[in-house]
């Protein structure tokens, strides 16, 4: 059956489209016509703007759980169904750092339970991290990367559909970087003190990604740019949490004037997102939700209290074009994961959809051609 979505002004993951349709057909995208020539089928007319779905690449937790050391195949359901309510149709959880023994039961859940709708694959933050900038890590679980961790992560390269790791230069070799590369992980520079020098040669060895952008990081400065300088002056993509709290208006601006392309929206959800819970508990501690923001008991941020949306009109209250908004998290990060069949709308991809109001709001989503109508307000 043939089922035509009109009226609403198409965002491909680059560009507006106005008078244009959508054509679907057996849960992909057929074609893309103009509104004055629409083929015989079943015509829903919309309103608003209808964008790829969703993809957020750093996504600890949801709908009350954790990605965790004592999770299951519910757990990894709850979080990407959360997601999928908040107009994320593309997840990949995220285990911050853990035991070995935890973070081998957690990649080994990971590979059985890969046909999750919105299950893109996991994303390791951590262990191998600088403890001098570990956030809300735990520093007695942060460590230098050993020949068992690489066997590790080598294996789950080949068992996993994406595997990204997040690490710092300092506690794992160029070599490791290199053959971690190699077999297809996207490394992820962050949690790090490195120098400019320092990042710029572990991009060199292979290293692809960075990790929320000026979080637990260097700091950027007129001597020694860091890593938000490698970051910046690179083509390398980077994730960056836009609530206003992890990073100042004044900096993203910054970021965005320095580096118009790469730039990706992560929104580092934990278990309060999608609920109404005020707190949670995270490796044995006390996770606080308050004033918009997660922190441990001493102020310290653990994580953001947001969903990409949310981040995404933040940017446009910033003066960003919508354009630019959603490109940030449909085709940048399906950019960073060199996944061309994602955050774009074209012939032939999964009519895997969201639905926008004229505020930015996601109102209804299809996954693979099917709708589901959203919450009034997320």
């Amino acid at each position: 059956m043939i089922q035509i979505l009109a009226g609403a002004k198409l965002f491909d993951g680059n560009t507006f489209h106005k008078g244009k349709a959508l054509v679907l057909r057996g849960g992909r995208i057929a074609e893309i016509v103009g509104d004055d020539a629409l083929p015989e089928g079943r015509i829903d007319m919309l309103d608003g703007i209808l964008a790829p779905g969703l993809i957020d690449l750093q996504v600890n937790g949801g709908g009350g759980v954790m990605l965790d050391g004592g999770a299951t195949a519910e757990t990894l359901r709850i979080l990407c169904a959360t997601q999928e309510r908040l107009g994320v149709l593309h997840v990949l959880p995220t285990l911050i750092t853990a035991t070995p023994e935890a973070t081998r039961r957690v990649i080994d859940l990971a590979a059985k339970t890969a046909a999750i709708p919105g299950f893109l694959g996991l994303h390791l933050e951590g262990p191998h991290l600088d403890p001098r900038r570990k956030g809300a890590h735990d520093p007695a679980l942060i460590r230098p990367m050993t020949d068992a961790d690489l066997a590790l992560y080598l294996g789950a390269a080949r068992a996993l559909p994406t595997l990204m790791i997040t690490l710092s230069p300092s506690a794992a070799t160029p070599d490791q970087i290199r053959a971690l590369a190699a077999a297809g992980v996207t490394v992820s520079l962050g949690h790090s003190d490195c120098t400019m020098a320092e990042a710029r040669a572990a991009f060199a060895a292979g290293a692809a990604c960075v990790t929320h952008l000026f979080n637990a990081m260097s700091p950027l400065g007129h001597r020694e740019p860091g890593l938000p300088g490698a970051a910046l002056t690179s083509d390398v993509p980077t994730g960056v949490i836009a609530d206003g709290i992890h990073v100042a208006p004044e900096m993203l601006r910054i970021a965005l004037a320095a580096k118009p392309r790469g730039l990706f929206l992560v929104s580092d959800a934990m278990a309060v997102a999608g609920t109404n819970l005020a707190s949670f508990t995270l490796n044995g501690r006390q996770i606080l939700r308050r004033n918009g923001s997660l922190t441990l008991q001493d102020g310290t941020l653990a994580g953001a209290d947001l969903t990409l949306p949310q981040a995404i009109r933040s940017l446009v209250a910033l003066g960003v074009s919508a354009q630019r908004a959603l490109a940030m998290a449909t085709a940048a990060p399906a950019a960073a994961l060199h996944r061309a069949d994602l955050g774009r709308l074209a012939p032939d991809l999964p009519a895997d959809l969201v639905l926008f109001g004229h505020d930015l709001n996601p109102t209804a989503i299809w996954r693979a051609g099917v709708r589901q109508d959203l919450p009034s307000r997320l």
